[in-house]
């Protein structure tokens, strides 16, 4: 396999027209896209993020105007079989580049956060679901278990992906470094400057290269939102995605304040170059010290099976 490769990060915003106009804008990107081995896009970008929603929650209680939210919110999520990741597929197919993308997912009557990779010969090959949402998530995304933590073979290279705050989740870290990652893909809604050395230590720390996609989202008022304790002409998320590499040097954005692509051309025996005095989980580990356990078993609520006579 080559050792150059291209990697790019996707950073837009959902439409406030719904999810299959989100779609169409990603669809727009095709011919900026070609010549990319690997696309990363933002957390939540098919789906949306609804920064600032409450869903009529009260400690104790829940209002009737939040159930109707959620419900709404519900109908714009995705099902893996659905049309849209279909198109997605195809798209990957016709350019021929792998692509990682944050979606919300629907599973039965459960809304996951989740990060799906689509291969341009195979299709939708895994999928990864954020294992803790964080703070008021907790309202209106599941979990997602151990059985989603996946490695995956792409166009550029071995690739992990690890939604927003997971990245602050040493163990977590530690397992997908475990298992080989090459490309770190990041997608995020957290536009803040420490961000960045979020993404800047985790190169460093894991000798990967890294691809943060962050969403951009306009101000309130131009999105016609009314969120309470936010200025209305001030920007939502103000994006940030970035490329990095396995030194920690920036490749490419961060880019900030538009929606836009960012690339940037790799050569992956850097990989290898950067090991050469840490490796975390070879040279630079101590197993006679510290040891971690991962629990890759699917957790399900209900098991069914039927027992043999004896």
């Amino acid at each position: 396999m080559a050792k150059n490769k291209n990697i790019s990060a996707l950073q837009i915003s959902p439409s406030p027209k719904g999810t299959e106009a989100t779609l169409n804008k990603i669809l727009s990107f095709k011919d900026k896209l070609k010549g990319t081995d690997l696309v990363v896009m933002p957390e939540a970008i098919l789906g949306g993020y609804p920064k600032g929603e409450g869903f009529g929650t009260q400690l104790g209680f829940r209002l009737e105007s939040g159930r109707i939210t959620y419900k709404k919110y519900f109908d714009t999520a995705v099902d893996l079989a659905g049309p849209e990741i279909n198109a997605l597929c195809n798209m990957s197919s016709s350019i021929n580049t792998s692509i990682v993308i944050g979606v919300i997912e629907r599973a039965g009557s459960t809304l996951y956060c989740t990060a799906l990779f689509i291969d341009p010969s195979k299709g939708l090959t895994h999928k990864h679901r954020k294992l803790m949402p964080t703070g008021s998530e907790r309202l209106i995304w599941g979990q997602g278990d151990g059985s989603t933590l996946p490695v995956v073979d792409t166009n550029a290279g071995k690739a992990s992906a690890v939604i927003c705050w997971e990245n602050y989740m040493p163990l977590l870290r530690m397992a997908m470094y475990a298992k080989g990652t090459e490309i770190w893909c990041a997608p995020t809604v957290d536009a803040r400057p420490a961000w960045q050395s979020t993404m800047q230590h985790i190169a460093l720390e894991g000798r990967c290269f890294v691809v943060s996609a962050c969403q951009y989202q306009a101000s309130p008022a131009e999105q016609g939102l009314n969120i309470k304790n936010w200025a209305e002409n001030d920007v939502l998320i103000n994006g940030g995605s970035v490329i990095i590499g396995p030194l920690g040097d920036i490749l490419a954005g961060p880019l900030f304040g538009e929606e836009g692509l960012i690339s940037a051309d790799i050569n992956m025996d850097d990989i290898t170059k950067s090991r050469y005095d840490m490796d975390v989980i070879g040279h630079y580990a101590r197993p006679d010290v510290f040891e971690l356990r991962v629990n890759e078993t699917p957790r399900q609520s209900v098991t069914t099976f039927i027992e043999e006579d004896d």
